[in-house]
């Protein structure tokens, strides 16, 4: 099922506002990653992109195009192991926050 335009505004509003929705967002991004669904992995990482950094800044930040950016985690993206890495870097970078990988 297809999320409405409306639903993604709100998502995008809520991480706007809210830090630990951000987090959360980036959160769930890195777990459909980790699992495999790199698809949902990609969407998510816009939507955290748009609602809080913005293509530009970060592509500043990484030394890239934005539009390249934009495309890396579009839907026919296939980012290099090291984009990915780097955007992570940035993001955490952005964010003040550490990432890490848990076993549970």
């Amino acid at each position: 099922m297809a999320l409405t335009k409306a639903f993604k505004q709100s998502v995008l509003e809520r991480a706007q506002r809210d830090p630990e929705f951000r987090k959360a967002l980036l959160t769930e991004a890195i777990n459909e990653f980790l699992s495999g669904d790199l698809e949902a992995a990609k969407s998510m990482l816009r939507d955290y992109v748009n609602a809080s950094i913005a293509f530009d800044k970060l592509a500043k930040k990484l030394h890239k195009n934005d539009k390249s950016l934009q495309r890396m985690l579009g839907p026919q993206g296939n980012p290099t192991t090291s984009n990915f890495c780097a955007l992570l870097q940035a993001i955490q970078s952005v964010e003040g926050i550490t990432l890490e990988a848990r076993i549970q």
